[in-house]
């Protein structure tokens, strides 16, 4: 199905797949994944079953009965749901493709992840997988698997090895004149009913600092677009 823009409440929202079991859209910046955010944006009866950071866009999908709730939630506890992100993070990662795995603890009353050495209660296993796509000039395009989900995982993980993500400030990102480059752009997972496969992908808005990696996203929309 191909794209199409939607009206959800008082936002328009981006709806790019919808039948009657799930929904597929794009997340704004600045609004909450969960309840009394996306949820209600959305209307009528919507489950949440992954979260994505409030200062984060980009591809969600959400559960419209409780049947296929259960079913994505399934297929996530297995893995079986792939979410793969691009980033912007200031600096190179050495190598240019790898794994991280650390442990990570989550400070509810802070809102802040930390890398911590030693297993404890709270404490959670974080992995993820990467590869460098495109340099400019301080900037390092990043695409990631995320193999687990933990709150900031991706922020923390790129941040605890001196290369924080342009925009946040609250890893030590020295860029403030942006938001968070982080996008979630592509979900690849069996149908929870009918068991189909579905992907999609989704680039993000060519604002700043994405406009530095314009020509490698035109290319990409291309690709896309004659495959």
């Amino acid at each position: 199905m191909p794209p199409r823009r939607g009206i959800a409440g008082s936002m328009e929202i981006p709806i790019l797949y919808r039948d009657r079991d799930i929904i597929l859209c794009l997340k704004p910046v600045g609004v909450s994944s969960e309840a009394g955010g996306m949820p209600a944006l959305l209307g009528g009866e919507i489950y949440c079953v992954h979260r994505l950071d409030a200062a984060v866009g980009g591809l969600m999908v959400y559960a419209r009965t409780k049947a296929a709730a259960a079913g994505l939630s399934r297929l996530i506890a297995e893995r079986k749901l792939q979410k793969r992100y691009l980033a912007l993070i200031q600096g190179r990662p050495e190598p240019e493709r790898g794994e991280m795995r650390d442990l990570l603890f989550h400070d509810q009353a802070k809102n802040k992840t930390y890398v911590v050495k030693r297993s404890r209660r709270g404490v959670k296993e974080a992995e993820l997988a990467y590869r460098l796509l495109e340099r400019a000039g301080e900037l390092s395009l990043v695409e990631i698997l995320l193999k687990t989900g933990r709150s900031h995982q991706i922020r923390v993980q790129f941040a605890s090895r001196g290369m924080p993500l342009a925009g946040d400030v609250k890893y030590g990102s020295r860029r403030r004149d942006c938001p968070i480059a982080l996008w979630s752009a592509a979900l690849r997972f069996p149908h929870p009913v009918t068991g189909k496969p579905v992907c999609l992908e989704a680039m993000p808005p060519l604002i700043q600092p994405w406009t530095d990696f314009s020509d490698y996203f035109i290319t990409k929309e291309h690709e896309n677009e004659i495959h």
